[in-house]
């Protein structure tokens, strides 16, 4: 998994429990909207992130397979020039980019997070149940994430182990 950019830099973070249910993902938009700004992060970047842990979040809703009392963890990092954006489930699939089909009304979520961030993953919650899949911006000076698209295939991603269930 990588690293912060450095762990000499103090880091800000913020670490909210959703319940799994549709709505959550609306919720954590206006979480993550209020604490960019009062991290004072730039617009792109806030608006970037906001619509990547909006797709995390949804995902984890949507696939965690679990009952629905589990809650979704989210955890917002930043260190230096990085936004680390984390999504935590009890569910024991792991994420995998979906082939796009042209009239599906669901599905391109991975292809988000993939195009928009610089990297992204999922890896099993340490002591047991679940997964964490993340995913990093770096935090450009104009206020747009330094990404562009630059990975093969449009993504950069590492894998845990566990079961290979389709996410969106």
């Amino acid at each position: 998994m990588p690293t912060l950019v450095s762990v000499d830099a103090p880091a800000q973070y913020v670490w909210w429990r959703l319940p799994r249910h549709a709505r959550s993902a609306a919720r954590a938009r206006a979480l993550l909207r209020e604490r960019a700004r009062l991290w004072q992060l730039p617009a792109g970047t806030a608006e970037t992130a906001v619509l990547l842990l909006s797709e995390l979040v949804a995902n984890a809703c949507r696939h965690a397979r679990v009952s629905p009392g589990r809650q979704i963890h989210a955890l917002c990092v930043v260190r230096g020039e990085k936004l680390r954006i984390e999504v935590s489930d009890a569910g024991d699939g792991f994420p995998c980019v979906r082939e796009l089909r042209p009239l599906a009304e669901a599905g391109r979520g991975l292809r988000v997070v993939a195009a928009l961030a610089d990297a992204w993953g999922a890896v099993p919650r340490p002591y047991g149940i679940g997964k964490t899949v993340w995913c990093e911006l770096t935090i450009g000076p104009d206020g747009s994430g330094a990404h562009a698209g630059a990975h093969e295939n449009g993504m950069h991603h590492s894998e845990g182990g566990g079961d290979r269930s389709s996410f969106g």
